[in-house]
């Protein structure tokens, strides 16, 4: 499976949000898109999945325009879990979760189908929820009620909106080493939107950081995760350090307001004289 953006932009009336927006990956593959409130991380995967229409560039599923491609064929290629959800209809668990395999409903199916459903919920540890009211659970419940209706859906692409956002530590971490295996074990492209940098820099394979609308880096944990580039798009200082070959974060400081107007000039600058100073 390959994904292929190209020079996107993308503006809500007035408001620019995404500009210029290039980028290719390919499965298997776990990649995490970094970033700070505001600099379109889901607007990005809204584009992908066609929830939203670029103003400019196009977005390629293996070599195909999205926009050449129905919703219900799209659907069979990328599945989606969206930051929490909004569905307050009296659904049981199993029913919810079912409602992913609707883009490959045939006669008869059902059974098979509902072996899927029940796989998945014991995948994430929830099967016992399964006959509950979907409105009557916990957010944490609900985010992975969500997930398991994500996955049953079998996507070549899974896009997710932060979907660990409501879970404890334990489970964020369980949720997230789970999503890296299902993009090997099932050869798929997974790709999800976090806040918790550590996490993001333990199990992705690469890291897309965004900030402006735009991509500031991309590439490994070791190469995006930088004192400089925290201090360039979140404005904080930090200290990294190696665990076991992945990249950790210790914050010490958020820059105060008059200093982060100048961080990004003096980061460059600093890059700037390396480069002069030569080896």
């Amino acid at each position: 499976m390959h994904l292929k953006i190209d020079g996107i932009d993308f503006s809500y009336t007035s408001t620019p949000v995404l500009h210029d927006v290039s980028l290719e990956l390919e499965g298997p593959r776990f990649v995490s898109i970094l970033g700070p409130n505001g600099v379109g991380k889901s607007t990005l995967i809204h584009c992908i999945n066609k929830i939203l229409t670029p103003t400019k560039g196009t977005v390629f599923i293996d070599g195909k325009d999205v926009k050449e491609t129905t919703i219900k064929d799209l659907a069979k290629e990328v599945g989606y879990v969206p930051y929490s959800a909004n569905d307050t209809f009296p659904l049981s668990v199993v029913d919810t979760v079912l409602m992913g395999r609707h883009p490959h409903s045939k006669w008869k199916s059902l059974d098979s189908d509902l072996d899927l459903v029940y796989e998945t919920l014991k995948r994430l540890g929830i099967e016992h929820l399964a006959m509950r009211s979907f409105s009557e659970l916990s957010a944490g419940q609900h985010q992975k009620v969500m997930l398991a209706r994500g996955l049953v859906q079998e996507p070549k692409i899974l896009l997710l909106d932060e979907p660990t956002s409501n879970l404890d530590v334990r489970h964020q971490l369980d949720v997230t080493k789970m999503l890296k295996s299902l993009a090997y074990d099932k050869n798929m492209l997974v790709i999800m939107i976090s806040h918790d940098i550590n996490i993001a820099a333990k199990y992705a394979d690469e890291i897309i950081m965004l900030n402006d609308g735009t991509i500031y880096a991309v590439g490994t944990p070791q190469e995006v995760i930088t004192e400089d580039n925290l201090r360039v798009v979140y404005g904080v200082k930090s200290k990294i350090i190696d665990d076991d070959g992945a990249p950790h974060v210790i914050l010490k400081d958020a820059i105060p307001m008059n200093e982060d107007i100048r961080r990004a000039d003096d980061v460059e600058v600093g890059k700037q004289q390396e480069v002069e100073a030569g080896p």
